[in-house]
């Protein structure tokens, strides 16, 4: 009966705040005018709160689609044939017929396909069973995932199903939820991306900065992306521990009952069963290991590595999406005829699990699509114009601009869903800001730190808001990934990572006035431990009284 009350309340209160941002939009600037303006984060706010509050996410993002293209029609004057243009028009097929995107989906899918292959083959069961006898408890597992997703830093999307595949058989024989997976995964992937100077991070970060070397750049800003740091040493104590809270702790303390999926709205269909006894831990590691470098030769081949460019430039410039769809197939074309030289699969047996694999991936697609579809309605409503103004007034705080920029990233990365798109905002405006001081860069070779600082508090916002939000991509993979329920990912994620996001505004803060890397990492990290000791006195506590 509490339970039930507290659900209501949260209803309530998420209703209440979608009531008052609606308010606050119409005193903002009327309908009509609604582009550059607060009614450019509407749809996404709407798409958000619904999915918090009903627990269903597709028909939540749509109905945050139509409100953005309402909305849009009514700035445009375009009436009720401008709203189903920009919805399904300027939207939907705008965003399906995308090379990258495409391209992303192509991935996904031979993914799929690859993971099914892997079960009926036999090599997921046997890679459990060798785990399970070699990786003790709930905390080996734990951190056996958190240095898999540590060891694939290439790419988010490809971390996150990666490691989905590899570990989801260990974590459900130890009684590790769904949802946690999900985290654990979650926070080894862009965290880790977003300070790997080999990555298709740093390619997309260097991209964003003219005037100045993008690679160099961004390596100087690792020291200081405290919210990538802190999710890191969270991860680890929250393995090595053992403590949760918030909903992961019902989620978790179901999971050590049998019950993985806490809900019963599982969205996936169950993994293929195997079809043959002789299976063997080779038969997943071998294919796996074929992924990985096919992949990465996938992506350095589309930077022109294969022509002479250096690998770390061919990284940089690489087509993430072409490059891991190229990997992709032909990753699986070795493995289909590995599968078949090691007799565990026979050619129908094979071609079965493509259609299988594409299965395993429409929940998948279909919020994926949407996503897209509603960033598409937010790029309509000129939702970076609107943030970039916000922000430029801000500049006249000196000393509070990093911390600024991390709660102004943390609010577009969360409302947008995209944390490549929040730098890509927020990057040039504060390069515009510093553009005295940057002038002397290439006469002194240094970069101000100032400048570092500011950046890194947006690397880092984005992250954290990409990491919140429900229309995420890297949300979105990481539910995948681990095969949950995923408004039960981001609202387990959801604690954990504004936990950490409250220790980076208090470092942040801090950098402001002392331009030191050691003195603002050094007491950053001491406050997370501290807040995180203080989280498992009172979890321990309550459990006491329990």
């Amino acid at each position: 009966m509490e339970k039930k009350k507290k659900s209501y309340l949260s209803k309530a209160v998420f209703g209440l705040l979608i009531v008052a941002f609606t308010v606050c939009c119409i005193i903002a600037a009327p309908i009509t005018e609604a582009k550059g303006t607060l009614w450019s984060l509407f749809p996404p706010v709407i798409a958000i709160g619904l999915a918090l509050i009903t627990k269903e996410v597709y028909s939540s993002l749509f109905v945050g689609i139509l409100s953005g293209g309402i909305i849009y029609a009514a700035a445009s004057g375009t009436g009720f044939e401008g709203t189903f243009k920009a919805v399904v028009q300027d939207g939907l097929i705008t965003n399906l017929s995308n090379a990258y995107n495409v391209g992303i989906l192509v991935f996904l899918v031979v993914l799929g396909i690859i993971v099914v292959l892997m079960n009926k083959a036999g090599g997921s069961r046997a890679y459990g069973e060798w785990a399970a006898a070699h990786i003790k408890g709930r905390r080996g597992v734990a951190l056996s995932t958190f240095f898999l997703g540590v060891l694939i830093f290439v790419d988010d999307y490809f971390n996150c199903l990666t490691v989905g595949s590899v570990m989801r058989p260990i974590t459900d024989k130890h009684n590790i939820s769904r949802s946690k997976l999900a985290y654990l995964i979650d926070s080894t992937a862009a965290p880790i991306c977003i300070i790997a100077p080999i990555s298709s991070w740093a390619a997309a970060v260097s991209g964003t900065v003219e005037g100045v070397n993008g690679i160099s750049l961004f390596i100087n800003t690792i020291p200081y992306n405290l919210y990538a740091f802190l999710t890191i040493l969270m991860v680890i104590f929250i393995s090595v521990s053992d403590t949760d809270y918030g909903p992961m702790k019902i989620h978790e303390d179901n999971a050590k009952n049998g019950d993985i999926f806490t809900t019963q709205n599982n969205t996936y269909e169950q993994d293929a069963q195997p079809v043959t006894e002789r299976g063997r831990v080779i038969d997943l590691i071998l294919p796996v290991a074929v992924l990985i470098v096919f992949c990465v030769v996938g992506m350095i081949y589309t930077g022109g590595f294969f022509s002479g460019t250096d690998f770390v430039t061919a990284f940089a410039n690489c087509d993430a999406a072409y490059g891991l769809s190229l990997g992709s197939i032909s990753a699986l074309i070795v493995i289909i005829a590995y599968y078949m030289f090691r007799r565990v699969l026979k050619f129908n047996e094979c071609m079965d699990s493509i259609a299988a694999g594409f299965k395993q991936m429409v929940p998948a697609i279909l919020i994926l699509t949407f996503a897209w579809t509603l960033k598409t309605m937010t790029n309509h409503l000129e939702a970076g114009a609107f943030v970039s103004g916000v922000v430029q007034s801000a500049t006249a705080l000196s000393v509070l601009l990093p911390v600024i920029l991390f709660v102004v990233a943390i609010g577009l990365a969360f409302a947008t869903g995209t944390s490549w798109g929040t730098f890509g905002i927020l990057i040039p405006i504060v390069t515009s800001v510093f553009e005295a001081e940057l002038a002397n860069v290439s006469q002194t070779g240094e970069i101000p730190s100032m400048v570092i600082i500011c950046i890194s508090a947006c690397l880092a916002g984005a992250v954290c808001g990409d990491h919140c939000s429900p229309i995420s991509d890297t949300t979105i993979m990481a539910s995948t990934g681990a095969q949950c329920d995923h408004v039960n990912h981001v609202s387990t994620q959801l604690p954990y990572a504004l936990t950490v996001a409250a220790v980076c505004v208090v470092g942040y803060l801090l950098s402001g006035f002392v331009h030191n890397v050691f003195i603002v990492l050094g007491f950053s990290a001491a406050l997370m431990l501290a807040v995180l000791f203080a989280i498992r006195f009172f979890v321990k506590r309550k459990e006491g009284r329990g």
